[in-house]
């Protein structure tokens, strides 16, 4: 059987398809088991990355969906969200990613002001005590069941709750803010109320996804680029928009069958 390539073969695949930029969890999303960052083949994959400019600035990596900071029903899980959040900081520092994304959480049923009010209690336990400077970016969610955090001014709710303020930055999500109700196809206007309550200065990575579902819909089903109701045009506006051009943006589309459309995605939004 041939021996897991962890980080070094995550890098490998983004340049197959042509990225400059990858997303990566460290470990399964859905689970805590996750390996000793030692095995992860940084030295490696760092001098990879050098080779090929692919800059470490735009390894961003995902926070497991497992964390729930928002659960006031059962504190033991918020509990062990704020052990998991502090340990996947620590495994971005040794990897060298400056970035973690973070689902801010589901209040699930207690309310979306508790809900609030328990992922700043939780972030401020985890962020107080830690010394990495990895950012966390709290991604805008669809509004599916009891999410937090799919309106512009919930996430900036939390942000004013934070003490380490510039520990905090933001995850644009294009299908999750369409299923939230925004129109992203006025893509000036989506930004202008993203920059009023949120600012485009904390905008530190934007995930590029078209929709299944109809705006308004908090249903959170990806299509792939030009193949759902966002549509090529909006999406291509959000990747070269001039406010946007120092931005990250990762793709998050469905496999086709069975194989990831990455390398044509990534080949039509260059070339429009």
């Amino acid at each position: 059987m041939k021996a897991p390539s962890y980080l070094y073969g995550s890098i490998q695949e983004a340049l197959s398809y042509g990225a400059n930029a990858a997303m990566i969890y460290t470990g399964p999303p859905s689970n805590s088991i996750r390996k000793d960052p030692e095995m992860f083949q940084i030295e490696k994959s760092k001098q990879l990355m050098e080779r090929s400019e692919f800059d470490v600035e735009r390894l961003i990596i995902h926070a497991p969906y497992i964390i729930n900071l928002a659960n006031s029903i059962k504190p033991d899980i918020h509990d062990f969200g704020c052990t998991f959040l502090s340990q996947e900081l620590k495994r971005a520092k040794a990897i060298g990613a400056k970035t973690l994304v973070l689902h801010p959480g589901s209040h699930v049923k207690a309310g979306m002001e508790t809900g609030i009010e328990w992922i700043i209690k939780g972030l401020n336990q985890v962020l107080d005590s830690d010394d990495t400077n990895v950012k966390i970016a709290l991604e805008t969610m669809a509004g599916k069941g009891s999410e937090c955090g799919y309106t512009f001014e919930q996430l900036a709710s939390v942000f004013e709750g934070v003490n380490k303020k510039d520990r905090i930055g933001f995850c644009l999500d294009t299908c999750h803010v369409h299923d939230a109700g925004y129109n992203v196809h006025d893509v000036d206007g989506l930004l202008a109320e993203f920059d009023h309550i949120l600012s485009l200065d904390r905008l530190l990575c934007i995930h590029i996804n078209d929709s299944k579902n109809p705006k308004g819909s908090h249903k959170d089903r990806h299509a792939n680029i030009g193949k759902g109701l966002i549509g090529f045009d909006a999406l291509y506006r959000i990747v070269w928009h001039p406010a946007l051009r120092s931005v990250t943006k990762i793709l998050e589309t469905p496999y086709i069958d069975g194989k990831a459309p990455y390398k044509e995605e990534i080949e039509r939004l260059r070339i429009g």
